[in-house]
């Protein structure tokens, strides 16, 4: 069974998270994916902040940053269960983010949780055609969903 776990460490109660673990959800079953686990957790921009300069070396806040357990060869996750990793996303940069293109925090909040997914999975946008590939899946997933600019 597919699980996805979100936790909310800010102190905003953040209605729109049941849409995003029904988003997720649905995402993992779209790759086929199978006892398959992550987290989300929802942080402010401080917290994000030193993330990214701890594990980025890059000295400001950002919108989404993930840890992706399969990167690292070297490790080992016994069990059936795939383990993912973790997602972190700024409810700061998802607000100010929305409104600065023009769409619904429901939109920015659920596009960077899938995009933060398939981080996950090993997806990337480093090059034109890695974008192209990355992006195209997250916004057929956003689109299935129902969830437009």
């Amino acid at each position: 069974m597919n699980k996805v776990e979100i936790f909310n460490q800010t102190a905003e109660d953040i209605l729109e998270l049941k849409k995003v673990n029904e988003v997720l959800v649905y995402a993992m079953k779209k790759e086929k994916l199978e006892n398959t686990s992550f987290n989300v957790i929802i942080v402010d921009n401080d917290f994000i902040h030193e993330l990214n300069k701890k594990y980025r070396g890059i000295d400001r806040e950002t919108d989404v940053i993930t840890f992706a357990l399969e990167d690292d060869d070297s490790l080992i996750v016994g069990g059936e269960e795939r383990i993912l990793g973790d997602i972190y996303i700024s409810i700061d940069k998802a607000r100010s983010q929305a409104k600065e293109y023009g769409h619904s925090f429901m939109r920015e909040i659920c596009f960077l949780a899938v995009h933060g997914f398939y981080h996950l999975l090993g997806y990337d946008h480093m090059t034109e055609e890695e974008e192209k590939v990355m992006f195209s899946k997250q916004e057929e997933v956003l689109s299935d969903c129902e969830i437009t600019r």
